[in-house]
C-alpha cells in the first residue's frame, strides 16, 4: 500500500479536542498553499490536515468526518481549494504533501454526495497541457481516491479514471516521473476497476501497458510495473492464463535475472504470489472435493509448468548472500528461499527432483555461499512434498547436517540449524531415537554456545523436538512414564537457562531460549518432573531479583528488557502451573506473592500486567473454560489450585477491577474477563460472595460504547463461568443475563459482510457457552424451573445456528451439548413438547463428514433428549 512520505516536523497548534475549528483548519491550509513558507512547516500543516481527516480507527474515522462535514461550507470550500491549487506547487514535495489532503477530504465528503466536480478537475489536470509535477501530484491524488473509497462510490466515473491513468503509464509517455506516478496510481486502483478487467478488451489493454512498463528504461517504474503483476495476480489469478502463456512467464523470469535486486525482488514476489493463490486453490478444490462440489475458481498450476524455467533462477538466486546481511534486511536471496518454500508447497513432490542435484553438487562446496544455498534448498522442501519421498532424502542427509553444524562459516551453521529445526517440526518421524537423538542434541546444545542467530535457531530447533515429540506420544492412550527425551532433559533444559542469563537479546535468541524452556516442561514426562520443579525456583529467584532492581531502571531500553523478561517468566511459571497442577500448592504463596509485586511494579504496562494476570488465572484454575466437554470429562480436567485460591482473591480484586474498566485496553480487558471465569470455576461455590460485583462489571463492560465487541462475546460467555459456579446463587442475576442474551442472539450476519459473518459466528459461541454454563449450573437445583419460560429463546438460537451454511465445527458441538443439558435439566419430560420439534430430531441423526468429536457430543445429547 502506497503513501506520502513524511518527516518528522514539529507539531503544529492542535485544535480543542471536541473539533477542528474553522480557524485551524483555515490557518493549516493557507499555510500549505504558502509558497513562501518552509517546507518542513507546509509539510507539517499537510500532515495536520490529513490527520485531522483521516483514522485507521472506524470509528474515530466516522467521528472525524462528522466533525469535517459540520464545518461552515465556505471553510471547507476554501480548504479544498487551497489543497488543489497547491497541486501545482513549484515544489514537488508540497505537492505530495497536497495530494493526501485532497484524498483525506475526497474520502469523507464523496461517499456524502459533496465535491460532485472534484474527479473531474483532477482529470482535466492529467489530461489538459499542465506541467508534469501537477499530472505526478494528480495522479497520486486519484490513487490514493481510488484506494481508501468503496468503487461503487466511483462507478460512473471508472472508466474516465482509468484512462487517465493507463493514458500517463503508456511508453509514448515523455516523462518518466509521470508515468512512474500513473503506474503507483494503476496499483492503488487495482480493485477499483474490477469491472473493467472483467471485459477482455480493456483487461488487454492494462495488461499490455503494464508488461511494456516492465521494459521502461527507468529502473523505478519497472519496479512499479512489476509490482502491479503481482498485485493482479493477487487480485485476478483466474484471467491470468493467456498473458502467461504470452508475456508473463518470460517477463518475470527475465526480470528475476535483473541487475538491480529492487526489479528482481518483485519479480520473485510475482511467483511467490502465484504460489500462495496456487495453495489456496488446491485446499478450495479438497474441501469443494470432500462435499461433492466443484470449486469455484480451479488452478491453472502455473508454477508447475514454469518450475524447469524458474528453479534454476531460484537456485542461483540463493548463492547471492550478502557476508554482513542485517537481520532484518530483505535480499533477493532471501526472497528466493521464501519462493522455494512457497513453490514446494504449490507443486509439492515435483519440486524434489528438480532441486536434488543442486543440493548434491553444492553441499560440499569450497565456496560457503553454495553450501549455505545448499542446505537452504533442502530446508526450504521440507514441507509440501508427501513425508514418504522426503523420508529416505532426510535420513541420507541427517548425520551431514548435524555435521555442518560445527561448518566454519557462520551462516551455514545458521541455516543448518533452521533446516535442523524444520525437520525436527515436520518430519519428527525421521529422527531415529536410538540412531540420530544423541548427536543432534549434542549438535543443537554446542550451538547454544555460538552466535545470536546461530543460538535462536538451535533454540528453536530443541523447542520443535520436544514439541512433537509431546505430540508425537500424546495420542497413546496412557501417557508414558518416560519419554525419547527424558535422558536430555536436564542437560537441555540447564544449557538453555545459562543462554536465558544474558544481559543481551540479540536476534531474539533470549526469548527463543525461554520459550523452548517452557515447551520441554509443558511435554515433561514422569521422570523428569524434578527438571520441571527446580526450574520454577530458579525462574522465581529471578523474578525476586528482577523486582528488587525497579528502582534502578534507567531509559526506556532497561525498561522495554525488563518488561521482556518478567514476561518470558511468567510463561515459564504458567507451563510448570499446567504441568504440576496441584503439585503447585506447596509453592502457591511464593508465587502469587510475587506476581501481586508484579502486578504493582508494572504500572500500567499492558502486556506484563496480562501476562501477571495469565499466571494468576492459570494458579487459580489450570484448566480452561470447560463448557465443550461433557459432564464427566469436566469433572476428570485437571485443576490447579481450585478452592485453594481463596486466600487470594481479596489480595487480588484490587488489582482486577482496573484492569476490566479499562475499556480502550482490548487485550488487558479481554485477559481480565478471562480470570473472572477462572476464579469462579476455581473457588466454586465459594465464588458466590463475588458473583454480584463480577457479573455488575460484567454488565457495565456490556454497555461501555469504547470496548471492542470481541471482548463483549468473551464478557457474555463469562455469565456462564459464573453461573456454573455458584449454581442456585445465580438465580438474582437470571432474568437480566438471558434478556441481553437474547438480544444478543438476535443478531443476523449480513452474507455479504464477511467480517460481520465471523463475528455473528464466534457471538454465537460465546451465546451457546453462556446459555450451557447457566443450564448446567441450574441443573438439579429447586431454581431450575427459572430455565423454562427462556427454553424457546435459546431453542431457536440452537435451530439458526445449525441452520446457518457458514456453521463451525464447534459452533455445532455446542448446540449439540446445549440440547442435551437442557433435555437432561428436565428429566420429567417438562420441555417435551419443545424436544419433539421435527428440526431437533432431523439435527440428531447422524450425519456424514461430521468430526468423531461432534458426532460424540451429538450421540451423548441424544441419550437425554430421547429421554425427556
Amino acid at each position: 500500500m502506497r503513501r506520502a512520505k513524511t518527516t518528522c516536523v514539529p507539531r503544529p497548534p492542535s485544535a480543542p479536542a471536541d473539533r477542528p475549528q474553522p480557524q485551524y483548519m483555515l490557518m493549516l491550509s493557507a499555510v500549505l498553499a504558502g509558497e513562501d513558507g518552509p517546507l518542513h512547516v507546509r509539510n507539517a500543516a499537510g500532515l495536520a490536515l490529513k490527520n485531522a481527516l483521516s483514522a485507521r480507527d472506524p470509528a474515530r474515522q466516522h467521528e472525524y468526518a462528522a466533525r469535517w462535514l459540520a464545518l461552515p461550507a465556505d471553510s471547507r470550500a476554501t480548504v479544498k481549494q487551497d489543497a488543489l491549487r497547491t497541486l501545482a506547487s513549484a515544489s514537488q514535495k508540497a505537492a505530495n504533501f497536497a495530494s493526501t489532503v485532497v484524498a483525506a477530504v475526497a474520502a469523507v465528503e464523496l461517499p456524502h454526495g459533496h465535491w460532485p466536480d472534484l474527479i473531474e478537475l483532477l482529470l482535466g489536470f492529467v489530461n489538459g497541457q499542465s506541467s508534469p509535477s501537477l499530472k505526478i501530484a494528480t495522479l497520486q491524488t486519484i490513487g490514493f481516491i481510488c484506494e481508501s473509497i468503496k468503487p461503487e462510490i466511483l462507478s460512473l466515473r471508472s472508466n474516465e479514471i482509468l484512462t487517465a491513468v493507463i493514458h500517463g503509464a503508456r511508453k509514448e509517455e515523455a516523462s518518466p516521473d509521470v508515468q512512474l506516478a500513473a503506474i503507483h496510481a494503476l496499483y492503488n486502483s487495482l480493485e477499483f476497476v474490477r469491472e473493467n478487467f472483467e471485459r477482455e478488451g480493456e483487461r488487454n489493454y492494462i495488461m499490455q501497458v503494464v508488461c511494456e512498463a516492465t521494459q521502461n528504461p527507468s529502473v523505478a517504474v519497472q519496479v512499479g510495473a512489476f509490482e502491479c503483476l503481482v498485485r493482479i495476480m493477487g487480485l485476478y489469478y483466474d484471467k491470468m492464463a493467456l498473458y502467461m502463456e504470452q508475456a508473463l512467464f518470460g517477463l518475470t523470469v527475465v526480470g528475476m535475472k535483473h541487475a538491480d535486486e529492487r526489479v528482481a525482488l518483485q519479480a520473485v514476489e510475482f511467483w511467490s504470489t502465484v504460489c500462495e493463490e496456487e495453495v489456496d486453490l488446491a485446499l478450495e478444490a479438497q474441501e469443494a472435493q470432500d462435499y461433492g462440489e466443484t470449486p469455484e475458481t480451479e488452478s491453472k498450476h502455473f508454477a508447475k509448468i514454469a518450475l524447469p524455467e524458474i528453479i534454476p533462477v531460484l537456485l542461483h538466486l540463493l548463492t547471492k548472500q550478502e557476508e554482513d546481511a542485517e537481520d532484518d534486511e530483505w535480499n533477493v536471496s532471501m526472497a528466493a528461499g521464501t519462493c522455494l518454500s512457497l513453490l514446494a508447497g504449490a507443486v509439492q513432490d515435483a519440486i524434489v527432483p528438480a532441486v536434488i542435484p543442486f543440493i548434491e553438487a553444492h553441499i560440499k562446496a569450497d565456496d560457503w555461499h553454495q553450501r549455505e544455498a545448499a542446505v537452504m534448498t533442502f530446508g526450504s522442501i521440507l514441507e509440501g512434498p508427501d513425508p514418504a519421498v522426503l523420508t529416505p532424502l532426510v535420513d541420507q542427509a541427517l548425520p551431514l547436517l548435524i555435521d555442518m553444524m560445527t561448518d566454519p562459516n557462520a551462516h551455514v551453521k545458521d541455516t543448518t540449524a533452521w533446516t535442523l529445526g524444520r525437520i525436527c517440526d515436520l518430519l519428527i518421524a525421521c529422527i531415529k531415537p536410538d540412531v540420530h537423538l544423541h548427536p543432534l542434541v549434542s549438535a543443537l546444545v554446542g550451538g547454544l554456545a555460538d552466535s545470536p542467530r546461530v543460538v535462536a535457531n538451535c533454540c528453536w530447533a530443541l523447542m520443535n523436538l520436544a514439541d512433537q515429540y509431546g505430540l508425537y506420544y500424546e495420542d497413546e492412550a496412557e501417557r508414558p512414564g518416560t519419554g525419547p527425551l527424558s535422558p536430555y532433559y536436564e542437560g537441555v533444559v540447564q544449557a538453555l537457562l545459562r543462554v536465558t542469563e544474558s544481559a543481551s537479546n540479540e536476534s531474539n535468541f533470549r526469548t527463543s531460549a525461554y520459550e523452548a524452556i517452557t515447551s520441554y516442561l509443558s511435554h515433561a514426562t514422569p521422570d523428569t518432573i524434578v527438571v520441571v520443579q527446580n526450574t520454577l525456583l530458579t525462574i522465581l529467584d529471578r523474578m525476586e531479583r528482577l523486582l528488587a532492581m525497579q528502582n534502578q531502571i534507567v531509559g526506556v531500553d532497561d525498561r522495554n528488557n525488563w518488561n521482556e523478561l518478567q514476561s518470558n517468566f511468567c510463561s515459564v511459571v504458567i507451563a510448570v502451573i499446567r504441568k504440576l497442577e496441584k503439585g503447585i500448592q506447596p509453592l502457591s504463596d511464593r508465587v502469587m506473592t510475587l506476581v501481586l509485586q508484579l502486578i504493582q511494579a508494572a504500572g500500567k504496562t499492558s502486556t506484563v500486567l496480562e501476562d501477571a494476570f495469565l499466571v494468576v488465572g492459570s494458579l487459580a484454575s489450570g484448566k480452561r473454560r470447560l463448557l465443550l466437554l461433557r459432564p464427566r470429562a469436566r469433572a476428570n480436567a485437571p485443576s490447579a489450585l481450585e478452592g485453594g485460591f481463596a486466600p487470594y482473591i481479596q489480595a487480588f480484586l484490587p488489582f482486577l477491577y482496573p484492569a476490566l474498566k479499562a475499556h480502550e485496553d482490548t487485550q488487558l480487558c479481554t485477559v481480565a474477563v478471562g480470570i473472572i471465569g477462572d476464579v469462579s470455576r476455581a473457588l466454586g461455590e465459594q465464588s458466590a460472595p463475588y458473583a454480584e460485583p463480577f457479573m455488575t462489571v460484567l454488565l457495565e463492560n456490556l454497555q461501555s460504547e469504547v470496548l471492542n465487541r470481541n471482548v463483549k462475546i468473551s464478557v457474555l460467555a463469562c455469565f456462564g463461568d459464573v453461573a456454573l459456579a455458584v449454581g442456585v446463587l445465580f438465580a438474582p442475576f437470571l432474568e437480566t443475563a438471558m434478556a441481553v442474551l437474547k438480544q444478543a442472539g438476535a443478531v443476523e450476519p449480513n452474507p455479504l459482510d464477511y467480517d460481520l459473518v465471523d463475528y455473528v459466528g464466534q457471538l454465537r459461541e460465546g451465546i451457546l457457552e453462556a446459555y450451557t454454563g447457566i443450564v448446567t449450573g441450574l441443573k438439579k437445583t429447586p431454581k431450575v424451573e427459572l430455565l423454562l419460560p427462556h427454553a424457546p429463546d435459546v431453542l431457536g438460537l440452537i435451530q439458526r445456528c445449525l441452520a446457518d451454511e457458514e456453521r463451525t465445527d464447534a459452533l455445532v458441538r455446542l448446540c449439540y451439548g446445549l440440547l442435551g443439558d437442557l433435555a437432561d435439566a428436565f428429566p420429567a419430560g417438562e420441555m417435551k413438547q419443545v424436544l419433539l420439534a421435527p428440526w431437533v430430531a432431523a439435527e440428531l441423526r447422524s450425519k456424514s463428514r461430521m468430526p468423531p468429536e461432534t458426532k460424540k457430543t451429538m450421540r451423548w445429547a441424544r441419550e437425554p433428549v430421547g429421554q425427556s
